[in-house]
């Protein structure tokens, strides 16, 4: 508890060191072609947005940006409940991305982050969201003169990497099945490129970043991601339940450092052109189920309930990072170990306290 001590209150309590990595991985330099602007952020409520808002805002404040965030959300008050401290320092539009109401504001750079691959939504609706919800951020740009816009985007636009691939590179031409209606979200997000990309221009630059397995603070530990079932089950000590057969490779980038890359993505890179955002170290959700057992000094209770099949390659959904690494000159990923230490840390912290201050939980 630091002797009863509170921290320096962060944006949406998200670690001082985790604000301090990212601004360290970006560069002070950087942030400062923010300064003055006005942005304006979909997905700002989302785990991807959380990170985008909370580490903007923190350098808004450390370096004195002076830059103006406006976020939309289809429910502020909400949000502003829950985190009463920003209130203040961003504006809000109440709207679905689809449809939301487009006035005379002007903005110098959009960030579109919209669509949550946590919500329960139909896959006519996921798509429906990419979609026209592209356009309307597009539409936008275009009425309030935006010169910037970064569209995240997702590795899933890769759709199943031929075997042998174990990272996939952005010059890869695969795609998902189309007959599928699990490939709602991949597809709304190619459909979603391939608008942005026609949408650049000399006026208007656009930087795609296509995002692949997170972890970090705000993940969710009882929605659909594997890692956050692992930990959630690993810090209650309970047995870790793969339905499958625990093959699939996937590999994990810390928030923090997902942050400050979709920023060197942003500022840093080129028009018309889209960067890989994740870590490239894989290993196989058996193996990772393990991996958050022994950083977390658990027990491993591991139970996989089906076999592999004899003789087939496993899949791969890992990126290869030598376009961001080279270009934006990002730094190496925080390693896996220290980024599940961190997550299950202030997850405990959260559950521990209701006033959200740290406490003296150990590994």
């Amino acid at each position: 508890m630091n002797n009863g001590l509170l921290e320096r209150p962060s944006p949406l309590d998200i670690p001082a060191e985790d604000l301090q990595r990212c601004h360290n991985l970006l560069g002070q330099a950087s942030w400062h072609a923010l300064a003055g602007r006005r942005l304006f952020v979909t997905g700002g409520t989302g785990f991807v947005g959380k990170w985008l808002l909370a580490t903007l805002l923190d350098a808004d404040e450390k370096f004195g940006l002076d830059c103006q965030v406006t976020i939309l959300s289809r429910n502020p008050s909400a949000f502003q409940c829950k985190w009463p401290a920003i209130a203040d320092r961003v504006e809000w539009v109440t709207g679905d991305v689809r449809d939301f109401p487009i006035n005379t504001d002007r903005f110098d750079v959009i960030v579109h982050a919209a669509t949550d691959v946590a919500a329960h939504a139909s896959p006519e609706d996921v798509f429906s969201t990419c979609l026209d919800g592209t356009r309307r951020v597009l539409t936008l740009a275009r009425r309030c003169g935006a010169s910037q816009l970064l569209l995240v985007s997702s590795g899933a636009v890769y759709g199943p990497l031929p075997a042998g691939m174990t990272h996939v590179p952005e010059n890869h031409l695969g795609g998902p099945d189309p007959l599928l209606s699990s490939s709602a979200y991949s597809e709304g997000k190619r459909v979603s490129e391939w608008l942005a990309s026609i949408a650049a221009s000399n006026n208007l630059s656009v930087k795609i970043a296509r995002v692949f397995a997170l972890v970090g603070p705000h993940l969710p530990l009882d929605k659909h991601f594997a890692i956050g079932n692992f930990l959630r089950a690993a810090m209650a000590g309970d047995e870790i339940v793969i339905e499958g057969d625990g093959t699939p490779y996937r590999s994990y980038l810390y928030a923090a450092d997902m942050a400050a890359w979709l920023w060197a993505v942003l500022l840093r890179g080129h028009s018309g052109r889209a960067y890989n955002v994740g870590a490239d170290e894989s290993l196989s959700i058996a193996a990772l189920a393990d991996r958050v057992c022994l950083a977390l000094a658990r027990p491993s209770q591991v139970i996989v309930q089906k076999q592999a099949k004899p003789g087939a390659l496993p899949p791969h959904y890992v990126p290869d990072i030598s376009r961001a690494r080279h270009e934006l000159g990002v730094a190496a990923p925080l390693s896996l170990d220290e980024a599940i230490v961190r997550t299950a840390r202030w997850h405990a912290d959260c559950a521990s306290s209701g006033i959200r201050r740290r406490t003296a939980w150990r590994l």
